[in-house]
C-alpha cells in the first residue's frame, strides 16, 4: 500500500486538528468520524442514524469506494484528491437551550440546498472560484461540475434524521475527472486555496451557520435570509433551461425564480409558469 504522503498535492487529513477545530466550538458538530476507505459516507451516517447517533456526527473519508450521487450515479474520487463527508442532522428535534424549535418534515427539502450555499461560499471566498448553484445544488464552475450533494431521509421511529453528503473535488487532474460527464475541480478552475483541512473547516463552519440561522427560524427559509442567499448564488436564475422530470417529461422555458419552497420557477417556451421540486436541469446555451 502507498503512503498517504507519496503525493504531495495531497497530504492525508488529520482528524485530531479538525476534531479540536469543530467540535469543541459552539456549533452543532458532535464527533467527527474520519475514515481512511469507506464504501459510502452516506451511509456510514445513515448507519449510525439507525443506531440512535445524536444530531452532529460528521464522517469524512479519504477514499469512497461506492459513493452515489443523485439518481445512483456513481461518485469516484483518487485518495486525498477531493473533500467526501457526510453530516447528520435531526432538525425534527427541538434544541431547547440554543432556541431552536422542531422543524416540520415540510421544510426538509431545504437542507441540500442550505448545504449548497454553505458549499459555495467556501468555494468563492476560501477558493476565489468563480463558481454557481446548479438548482438544486450542484456547484459548477462556468458549464463544468466541482461538486454535488446528496440528501437523504432516515426514519428511524421518530422525526425522521436527515443524512447530507457533499462530494467537492479539489485537486483532481484533467486525467481523473469522469468521461461521461462536464466535470473540473478547484485546482484546474485556478483555486487560490486547494488545501482540504481549511476547505473542510469553512464548509462545516459554513454549513453550521446557516444550519443554526435556518433552525432558530423554524425551518423558515425566508425569515432566516436562507432563500435570499441561495437566489443571489444560483446560477439558473435567468436561463434558458430544460428539466428533465421524475416522469419522464421534459420541461424547456426560462428559470425565472426559485420560491419559498426551493422549487425551481421555470416559464416555458409556452408562456406557462411552472413549479418543479424535482428534477435534472441542464443550462442551454
Amino acid at each position: 500500500m502507498s503512503s498517504p504522503y507519496s503525493d504531495l498535492d495531497r497530504p492525508p487529513l488529520n482528524a485530531r486538528r479538525l476534531t479540536a477545530a469543530l467540535v469543541t466550538e459552539s456549533g452543532p458538530w458532535t464527533r467527527l468520524d474520519l475514515r481512511t476507505e469507506t464504501g459510502s459516507t452516506n451511509a456510514d451516517a445513515a448507519s449510525a442514524a439507525r443506531a440512535g447517533e445524536p444530531e452532529g456526527l460528521v464522517v469524512v473519508a479519504e477514499t469512497q469506494t461506492a459513493g452515489r450521487g443523485r439518481h445512483d450515479r456513481a461518485w469516484v474520487s483518487p485518495p486525498r484528491a477531493g473533500i467526501t463527508a457526510s453530516v447528520l442532522l435531526r432538525p425534527g428535534l427541538a434544541v431547547p437551550e440554543r432556541e431552536w424549535p422542531a422543524a416540520p418534515p415540510a421544510v426538509y427539502g431545504w437542507l441540500p440546498l442550505l448545504a449548497g450555499v454553505a458549499l459555495v461560499e467556501t468555494a468563492t471566498r476560501i477558493a476565489e472560484v468563480p463558481a454557481v448553484l446548479k438548482w438544486p445544488n450542484d456547484l459548477m464552475v462556468g458549464d463544468l461540475k466541482c461538486a454535488g450533494i446528496l440528501a437523504e431521509g432516515v426514519p428511524n421511529g421518530g422525526p425522521p434524521a436527515v443524512v447530507v453528503g457533499i462530494g467537492l473535488n479539489v485537486t483532481l487532474r484533467a486525467a481523473e475527472l469522469p468521461p461521461d460527464r462536464p466535470a473540473t475541480s478547484l485546482q484546474l478552475a485556478g483555486a487560490t486555496m486547494t488545501d482540504r483541512d481549511p476547505l473542510l473547516r469553512a464548509l462545516l463552519r459554513g454549513l453550521a451557520g446557516w444550519y443554526a440561522r435556518w433552525r432558530f427560524a423554524g425551518g423558515d427559509a425566508e425569515a432566516s435570509g436562507l432563500a435570499e442567499a441561495y437566489r443571489h448564488n444560483c446560477g439558473t436564475i435567468g436561463r434558458s433551461v430544460r428539466v428533465l422530470l421524475p416522469t419522464g417529461e421534459e420541461l424547456a422555458g426560462e428559470a425565472i425564480a426559485v420560491d419559498a419552497a426551493g422549487q425551481l420557477v421555470v416559464r416555458t417556451d409556452e408562456g406557462q409558469s411552472r413549479s418543479v421540486a424535482a428534477g435534472d436541469v441542464v443550462h442551454v446555451r
